[in-house]
């Protein structure tokens, strides 16, 4: 029999990735109800469920196209309450290999803002959907089945505020609690094998401050990044933030603390091989204390290898694949696999579990592989073997050294780091020629790009 408009879906998560994914099923139920466990305030601030939300965020360029055709004036809307945009290489700082890549206008847009006004943005938008309601407040115990497992029928939920444990049927239960999902338990509970998992262990530590904005320290910039190479251990990024304000995370791997402390953490910027943020922590003023954050491993739970799964149950965002959050890739990650999610829950015979898992491991490959190969480059650093590439190391650090004097070079690589292009876009011969002919020591005069200075 066709399958039919389901009557509720159940989104478990209340962050970007599961208001994300209610704003599409929202399409195809006729209810949708997102449970969170923290309780919303209604004027954007820092959640406990989200330690990672007091540190850089920001939508790249793939990012926020994506949500503003899921959410039409989301954009317009954020900057209205201060967000700041501009382009992703005009108007950044990118430092790589020490040095930094020529700045053009490559027509790619960015956001820059907090993550509490982001999420509540995205909030804001999904709420204004007149068939999907919001339950905070709630813990998620675990999921309700029929009798033989074979299909996810509901999720319990237990109220933070003495309201006492209930169920809450659903024709779909979507997983987007982020990377403390209890999927791989849950699914054993029932009788399903768990997922197998890829994971790097990076051992990466953050420190943020915020400071009153320096004037005259970015110009027209929107964020500096001073990104680690081989040799180094110690990264940061500065971010123009709504209010005026600076927002710099300071960041160390395989054993490097950033310190907290005023002076210590000014030392720890002063350190780096580029001297932008020490300049932006010496001249600013802070703005409350320093907030630290350790991510020992992030992890890929592989659900597209298994054989068998319950309907009636899909894993998504950091629940499925959570990033090296240096990267920036989350949020934009959990945008695009809102396309397979609509796929899926549109598709004549209903959503397939196995189906959707397989589209949605297709999305993630490239920004995985971006990530991995990165960090994995890093002697110290453990995960999965990668296979053979002509992307090497060595190749991408030649491409990145010639993009400090080449804005098309700069704006090819950057094009794919912000997950517009995918990377085999960096092996094309019009890239390859221009890379030869730095390497022979030709002066090459960019054409495509822009430059924007």
């Amino acid at each position: 029999m066709p399958f039919s408009a389901a009557d509720r879906a159940v989104v478990l998560g209340g962050g970007a990735a599961g208001l994300l994914a209610a704003s599409v099923l929202a399409d195809s139920y006729g209810s949708v109800v997102i449970v969170e466990r923290d309780i919303l305030a209604p004027q954007p601030g820092h959640r406990q469920g989200v330690p990672q939300g007091r540190h850089v965020h920001g939508f790249l360029p793939s990012g926020l196209r994506l949500v503003e055709e899921l959410l039409p004036g989301f954009t317009a809307g954020l900057a209205g309450q201060g967000a700041l945009l501009g382009d992703i290489l005009g108007n950044v700082r990118w430092y790589l290999q020490g040095r930094l890549l020529r700045q053009a206008t490559t027509g790619l847009t960015m956001l820059s803002a907090s993550r509490p006004l982001i999420e509540a943005g995205i909030r804001d938008a999904v709420r204004r959907r007149t068939n999907i309601t919001f339950l905070d407040g709630h813990d998620i115990v675990g999921l309700e089945a029929t009798e033989d497992r074979r299909r996810v029928t509901g999720a319990r939920v237990v109220g933070r505020r003495g309201e006492g444990s209930r169920v809450l049927p659903a024709d779909l239960v979507v997983d987007a609690c982020g990377r403390a999902s209890r999927a791989a338990r849950w699914l054993a509970g029932l009788g399903f094998a768990p997922p197998g998992e890829d994971i790097v262990g990076i051992d990466l530590s953050y420190a943020t401050r915020v400071f009153t904005g320096p004037p005259g320290t970015f110009g027209d910039d929107l964020l500096i990044a001073t990104t680690r190479f081989p040799g180094q251990r110690r990264s940061a990024i500065a971010q123009r933030l709504e209010g005026g304000r600076v927002m710099v995370t300071l960041a160390g791997i395989l054993g490097e603390r950033p310190p907290t402390d005023l002076e210590s953490f000014a030392a720890y910027a002063r350190s780096l091989p580029i001297p932008d943020t020490y300049e932006i922590v010496r001249a600013g003023t802070p703005l409350g204390a320093a907030a630290a954050f350790r991510c020992p491993t992030y992890v890929r739970r592989r659900f597209e290898r298994l054989s068998e799964l319950p309907a009636g149950f899909l894993v998504t965002g950091d629940a499925a694949c959570a990033f090296n959050p240096v990267y920036g890739q989350g949020m934009t990650v959990a945008a695009s696999t809102t396309t397979a999610l609509r796929a899926e829950v549109s598709a004549p015979d209903g959503p397939d579990p196995l189906r959707f898992f397989a589209a949605q491991s297709e999305l993630i490959d490239a920004p995985w592989a971006l990530a991995t190969g990165a960090d994995l480059a890093q002697p110290g650093v453990t995960g999965p073997a990668q296979p053979p590439s002509p992307l090497t190391g060595e190749y991408l650090a030649r491409l990145q050294r010639a993009a400090a004097d080449d804005a098309d070079l700069a704006a090819a690589f950057i094009r794919v780091t912000s997950l517009v292009d995918p990377p085999a876009a960096l092996l094309a011969a019009s890239v390859r020629e221009r890379l030869a002919q730095h390497s022979a020591g030709r002066v090459v005069v960019s054409q495509g790009a822009r430059e924007a200075r």
